[in-house]
């Protein structure tokens, strides 16, 4: 059986972020905790969200570390209680609407946060008692905004997902205009993230065809914009294309990703200090040709119509353009350029194995071959 939900109200236009004090109405929220990162405070978007609402009406939290922890999200939590929040605002990339995530369930449920985690088979324990989340993305990448789950690195160091309908935000308020200020390298990391979920989950084996198809045209909106919003930040146009390939790739994702995922899941919690959508990129070449051994089983040629969607000839095309597309962003050739050695390869695959992304992959891995994998995309 196939359970197909989507997903939320999602408001998309420039400027739509006028419309956050409506939506706090909307939604009951009267004294929202606004939980953010300090670049984004410096990059003045903070600012710009806060002038939306009623002088004092909103609290704050700026200290999202860049791969969101059980410390910051037991930190915001403090402010949310201490400040008598009712909801959430996450402004910012992935990690603030992970960390909001994390804080919707810590102020609602007790005990550790691995407690609620995926893999320790917490998500039915995560109720409908979560305060209200609006999420107000400034990245196009992780499509957090419009999706069930979050990524926290717990006490313990583990990076672990939480999944639950609950956590999904009640408005997600997309304005390319907040992403015109983003730096190319950011942009290109996000932008090839957003391209790693479309792709990951068409191959990934679970039957939803409308999740297929909307991986299929977030790819064609990823694919054909990320190079013209790297190059050129004020394109408007690429921009807004960009913001929807991420909403595409997380609307789909639902279905479940795979090895890319369970890969840099892993390393980025072995290494907190590496960024997501770049280790996404790397692992992308290796991980298509794992899988390419997989096609011939199901019967259909699931990476020619990824080909298809990119305006490549072939499936075999797929893996050598990400490497090229890798190259002309600026992005690293590879985990050395960023300072992974071979001494961490059995950690990583350790916690790959142990992800919630390894068994939904169109092909299981083994630990030889996440070592192979990882060989690869040296």
């Amino acid at each position: 059986m196939s359970q197909i939900l989507y997903i939320t109200n999602i408001l998309l236009d420039f400027g739509v972020v006028q419309r956050l004090q409506d939506e706090c109405e909307r939604v009951g929220m009267a004294r929202p905790l606004i939980v953010t990162d300090p670049g984004i405070r410096a990059a003045g978007l903070l600012d710009q969200v806060l002038a939306q609402l009623p002088a004092g009406m909103a609290a704050v939290f700026d200290q999202t570390p860049s791969n969101p922890t059980e410390a910051a999200v037991r930190a915001a939590a403090a402010v949310f209680a201490a400040e008598g929040c009712d909801g959430l605002i996450a402004l910012g990339g992935g990690s603030a609407i992970d960390c909001a995530k994390g804080v919707a369930i810590a102020v609602a449920h007790p005990g550790p946060l691995k407690t609620y985690a995926t893999i320790e088979g917490g998500s039915p324990k995560i109720t409908d008692g979560v305060p209200p989340l609006i999420a107000v993305p400034t990245t196009a990448g992780t499509g957090s905004e419009v999706a069930r789950g979050a990524i926290l690195i717990v006490d313990d160091g583990r990076k672990l997902g939480f999944h639950s309908w609950h956590l999904v935000p009640k408005t997600a308020l997309l304005d390319p205009e907040l992403t015109l200020g983003l730096p190319p390298l950011l942009t290109a990391a996000t932008g090839m993230d957003a391209i790693a979920h479309c792709m990951e989950t068409f191959l990934a084996p679970a039957f939803n065809p409308p999740a297929d198809g909307i991986a299929i045209e977030g790819l064609r909106r990823g694919w054909t914009h990320i190079e013209r919003a790297t190059r050129n930040g004020a394109d408007r146009e690429a921009r807004r294309e960009m913001m929807c390939a991420s909403m595409h790739g997380a609307m789909a994702f639902q279905k479940g990703l795979g090895c890319v995922h369970s890969l840099s899941h892993s390393l980025g919690g072995v290494n907190p200090r590496l960024h997501h959508g770049t280790l996404n990129a790397l692992f992308l070449p290796a991980v298509l040709a794992f899988n390419a051994e997989a096609e011939s089983v199901r019967g259909e040629d699931r990476l020619a119509r990824l080909a298809q969607a990119m305006g490549l000839a072939s499936g075999a095309d797929v893996g050598p353009a990400i490497r090229e597309m890798n190259a002309r962003l600026g992005l690293p050739a590879g985990l050395g350029a960023v300072g992974v050695s071979e001494d961490l390869f059995a950690r990583v695959v350790d916690g790959a194995l142990a992800d919630h992304c390894h068994k939904t992959n169109p092909r299981l891995a083994s630990a030889d071959d996440y070592r192979a994998m990882l060989s690869a995309s040296l």
